[in-house]
């Protein structure tokens, strides 16, 4: 293995590959698209504090981008959801509009059984059809029970079917703690998920449906002349705070994930049984401060580009770059940014053909000594085997080596 030591300074960042030849040694600049602050101010960082005490049965609180889970109690803990469900409901609606199997504006025809839904509502009424967009708001904004069945009945024929469907999505998302048995949340002994698969479906939905999750932060929605108001008192408390979801039963407690951006770091907080609809708001809201408080978030590299560029033996060319499958962001304690180090470890005598994708070597992150990230380096392009002329001249090469 070659080795490469990525060496962190406050105006820029030097790799120097190690090898047993001296005389092939090379530094250059790895970017890193940072904008550092100055040193002085890192020089007396304080240490972080614990996180605060959160009066919940379960929490999590994590950044969106580097999956860094900044703090937990009882995450892995089978809870009920309440209509916290709702989330994977939107979410395969969402999946659902994006495929094309329904469209934004059809029609939706309302069931008896949608219509007798008990709890909270946004008041359809049976035999009238309701486009899918105001059946999504009433569901996300005014947490419609009757609204949750009637898109599930129209996705898959029966609420049951749809379950079924949720617990196939669950299991892609890797929420394997969860399980679900109806759209809506309504307590029942097998339908159950924990604070981390929950923040896991938070940050898919986040992600992968952006035009839909600004309807998280709508405030209010009327319907059929009844305006109602969405229960997440944050919206209101913190600008920075633009979504998720309310939960509540009686079993469940009260429940909210929340979510929140400020600059260019986003969170996710998870706080499941409180005891008011107030403590769910003011538990959450300690989570967030204390992430954006003691913690940030940058982008390290980004997806495809060239962090190396290797030899390779025997091919129709003699450099392959090398570089990540996907973007690296990394979550730290706030003024630590100037003691990360990396480190690559790259194969050597690597010989062609080589398939794109093919891992040669990984980066290694590590603050103050310790190993915080690896991932794998990998062939950014193919290379194909030389010429006969140019496989033997290289073979000649290789016995000097």
């Amino acid at each position: 293995m070659k080795q490469t030591n990525l060496s962190h300074s406050i105006h820029h960042h030097l790799i120097r590959r190690r090898t047993a030849r001296p005389q092939r040694s090379v530094i250059f600049c790895l970017m890193l698209a940072l904008l550092l602050i100055n040193t002085a101010l890192y020089a007396a960082s304080p240490p972080i504090p614990a996180a605060p005490v959160i009066a919940a049965r379960a929490y999590l609180i994590q950044d969106v981008n580097s999956k860094k889970i900044i703090a937990e109690k009882n995450a892995s803990q089978r809870m009920e959801p309440a209509s916290l469900t709702k989330l994977m409901t939107a979410y395969i609606v969402f999946s659902e509009l994006k495929s094309g199997n329904i469209s934004i504006d059809e029609k939706v025809l309302i069931s008896e059984r949608a219509w007798r839904m008990q709890g909270s509502r946004m008041f359809i009424e049976v035999n009238k059809r309701v486009p899918v967009e105001a059946l999504l708001k009433g569901m996300i904004i005014q947490s419609g029970n009757d609204a949750s069945v009637a898109l599930a009945e129209h996705v898959a024929g029966s609420e049951s079917t749809f379950a079924d469907l949720m617990n196939n999505y669950a299991q892609n998302l890797g929420m394997n703690d969860t399980h679900y048995t109806n759209a809506t949340g309504m307590p029942n002994k097998d339908h159950y998920t924990t604070a981390s698969d929950l923040a896991k479906l938070s940050v898919r939905l986040i992600k992968d449906f952006p035009e839909y999750y600004e309807w998280y932060s709508i405030k209010k929605y009327t319907y059929n002349n009844i305006t109602q108001y969405n229960r997440n008192k944050l919206l209101w408390r913190d600008k920075n705070v633009d979504g998720l979801k309310t939960g509540h039963t009686e079993s469940a407690g009260y429940c909210l994930i929340a979510s929140a951006k400020r600059d260019n770091m986003r969170l996710v907080s998870v706080v499941l049984g409180t005891n008011s609809e107030n403590a769910r708001a003011q538990e959450s809201l300690k989570l967030i401060n204390y992430g954006f408080r003691f913690f940030e978030t940058r982008p390290l590299y980004t997806a495809n580009e060239t962090l190396s560029t290797t030899h390779v033996w025997e091919g129709q060319s003699d450099k392959l770059p090398l570089g990540l499958t996907e973007e690296i962001y990394i979550t730290i304690p706030r003024g630590r940014y100037d003691k990360l180090n990396a480190e690559m470890n790259i194969e050597e005598n690597i010989t062609a053909p080589v398939a794109k994708g093919k891992q040669l070597g990984t980066v290694k992150i590590s603050l103050d000594g310790e190993d915080i990230m690896t991932r794998p380096l990998v062939a950014l392009r193919d290379i194909d085997e030389g010429d006969f002329v140019q496989r033997m001249s290289d073979k000649f090469m290789r016995l000097f080596e």
